[in-house]
């Protein structure tokens, strides 16, 4: 479903056509079917097709759906001619990051293509036959005539393939050097910063400008603001995807989220006409309000006319009845009260009085989300009389770092050297974990030993974070979900299993409420699967009688926050509770200091959070509400 259709103004904005799909899985249905039927029309003509292919998680959902459309519709590769755009430098083609094993395991090794047509920079070149391998690939694709359609994603400094800031409009394939930031954003995949190479084959600009179709994808809330830069932002070499604009057959393919920040979706009032719902209005009071820096209640009939929004002024006579109507909405958004009042009014707060103490779950797709996102609410709940579940989703043990396996293999060594314990059985596990950590390369799979070692501590912290907020261990559930246990960075597809774990739960505990995570922009993908967990589970017990009283509300924190306007539910923290919070993810000590996924924010976690609690708080103040240290935000999700 294409979402947001441009209308006549769009382009006093948009120098980049772009599409907008209601969810990525949408819009890489479309791009696969796009690819498919040009092979389709190129192989009736008797022609090759020349495709320029990208990596990343990106496509990912592009290939399963062009081998599904291979397996079963007979689509063929045998007319089909690949280029990839990039390659590490150097990387073994089998190293779990290499894109030529990337390529194998997501599209090459199920498909018909014939492996001749197959072209990937060669990642173990000698550092002199570099020049060479980029001049032969640059003539491979002429003498097959040009890309017929390049597919690209892009990287948060702007860069297209690897082509970072600087690189010339008239680059072609080459070795460069890969910019911090895309060293920071590959660190997950490789299992640590260090790990990066700090080069690669990319083809050139130029390269690129050269295919007779481009087709550039982005999906979740990380690429919005790039993908504004890209489409609205003048052509400079500090972002490369701006070289685009120059190119005559170009699509931006978004998903609502990244979409977020381009001026039709994020202010279609300055655009042209709107068709004013309440929730549009309260984006638009909001935005209104903290561009002028002046509180709700004081925005005047002139501030809505100079800002493109009369229109509003005409439908409601005057600001002023805009302003209260928008400022007690957000008024009725505030509560200390997150699992209700008693004997409260429900029609001006976010939760139900009834029942006074409720059942709970707060699902955790990390074992420190629940106190790094929502642990001010966590503490509230518990102190406030309600039966509080948590339900860790995943072990998290590719977050732990070698060396603290260690530290722990020491403290079971002299643990029994103290207690004089006898110890031959373990001393032959501490003696095979320890030969196992040895000889491992750097971005490598750990044993299974290691494995659950790792989750071991990370399920300890978890523990020890509960019992300070004063949880029960008995309602402490480690779901350890099977589609996150590969050991691996990548992950396998959610699956009945999965679901059906957290169907169960759901069912044992009966809550009135529930909390997950909707924070889609972790680095790997996590809480969009856990997320997809919960939702699959929902529908499966939602017509139950208890799911009748049942609400879901969704987190943030870690990586981002929510918009002010899409709060329903805002829960202040005092100076007190706030310190409460960070000594409960204090307990999460593997992650402390330096996470080993930090992403693109240097900090860590505690003071994201913190910085994200009180910036909410500001701009409350901002829009002329009550003032407070911090507030944790939450978005009701209706099912």
């Amino acid at each position: 479903m294409t979402l947001l259709p441009p209308n006549n103004l769009s382009s006093r904005y948009e120098k980049l056509p772009i599409r907008i799909y209601e969810s990525s899985a949408d819009a890489s249905q479309a791009v696969a079917h796009e690819i498919a039927d040009l092979i389709r029309h190129k192989a009736s003509l008797g022609e090759n097709c020349v495709l320029g292919l990208a990596t990343g998680s990106t496509p990912t959902a592009v290939y399963s759906e062009l081998v599904r459309l291979h397996q079963e519709e007979g689509l063929s590769f045998q007319n089909v001619y690949t280029f990839n755009l990039d390659e590490y430098y150097p990387i073994q083609p089998d190293a779990l990051q290499s894109y030529v094993r990337f390529m194998n395991e997501h599209l090459f090794d199920h498909i018909d293509i014939n492996r001749d047509h197959v072209n990937i920079p060669d990642g173990m070149l000698k550092k002199d036959q570099v020049q060479a391998f980029c001049e032969t690939y640059e003539k491979k694709i002429q003498e097959l005539g040009g890309l017929d359609l390049q597919i690209l994603g892009i990287g948060r400094t702007g860069h297209i393939g690897f082509n970072e800031p600087g690189s010339g409009i008239e680059s072609r394939t080459r070795l460069i050097t890969l910019d911090h930031i895309t060293v920071v954003d590959a660190a997950s995949d490789f299992f640590g910063e260090e790990n990066v190479p700090r080069k690669a084959i990319t083809m050139g600009v130029g390269t690129i400008l050269n295919a007779r179709r481009v087709i550039l994808m982005a999906w979740g809330e990380g690429k919005a603001n790039i993908i504004r830069e890209a489409v609205e932002g003048p052509i400079t070499d500090s972002v490369p995807a701006t070289y685009l604009q120059k190119h005559p057959n170009v699509t931006v393919i978004l998903d609502q989220a990244s979409s977020a920040e381009v001026t039709r979706v994020k202010t279609p009032w300055l655009v042209g006409d709107c068709d004013w719902d309440e929730k549009l209005i309260k984006k638009a009071v909001i935005w209104l309000s903290l561009k002028l820096s002046k509180p709700i209640l004081k925005l005047t009939n002139r501030d809505y006319s100079d800002n493109g929004m009369g229109d509003i002024v005409t439908e409601y006579d005057s600001a002023y009845n805009i302003n209260i109507k928008v400022f007690k909405s957000l008024q009725r958004t505030i509560t200390g009260w997150p699992g209700g009042k008693p004997n409260a009014d429900y029609a001006h707060k976010p939760v139900s009085s009834f029942p006074a103490q409720k059942r709970v779950i707060i699902f955790s797709p990390h074992p420190d989300d629940d106190v790094i996102s929502m642990g001010g609410t966590f503490i509230r709940l518990h102190d406030q009389g309600h039966d509080v579940h948590v339900a860790y989703q995943t072990s998290g043990n590719i977050a732990v770092f070698d060396d603290d396996v260690v530290r722990f293999l020491d403290f079971v060594n002299d643990f029994h050297d103290s207690f004089g314990l006898s110890k031959e059985v373990t001393k032959i596990m501490l003696s095979s974990v320890r030969n196992s950590l040895n000889s491992k390369e750097p971005g490598s799979v750990d044993s299974s030993e290691v494995q659950k070692i790792k989750g071991l501590i990370r399920r300890g912290e978890a523990k020890a974070g509960c019992r300070y907020v004063g949880i029960k261990d008995e309602n402490m559930h480690f779901l350890d979900l099977p589609f996150y246990e590969t050991g691996l960075v990548k992950k396998k597809p959610l699956g009945e299993e999965d679901v059906q774990i957290v169907v169960n739960l759901l069912r044992e505990v009966k809550p009135h409420q529930i909390y997950a995570a909707g924070d889609l922009s972790d680095p790997h993908g996590t809480h969009r699967v856990c997320l997809q967990a919960i939702f699959e589970a929902i529908e499966i017990v939602k017509a139950e009688e208890w799911m009748k009283d049942c609400y879901l509300w969704l987190y943030r924190g870690a990586w981002q926050e929510w918009d002010i306007d899409d709060i329903d539910m805002a829960v202040p923290l005092s100076p007190e509770e706030l310190l409460r919070k960070r000594r409960a993810i204090f307990k999460h000590q593997s992650q402390k200091d330096r996470p080993l996924f930090p992403g693109h924010d240097i900090r860590e976690f505690w003071q994201r959070a913190e910085a994200r609690n009180r910036h909410t708080a500001l701009s409350f103040d901002q829009l002329g509400l009550p003032e407070y240290e911090a507030i944790e935000a939450f978005k009701r999700y209706y099912f």
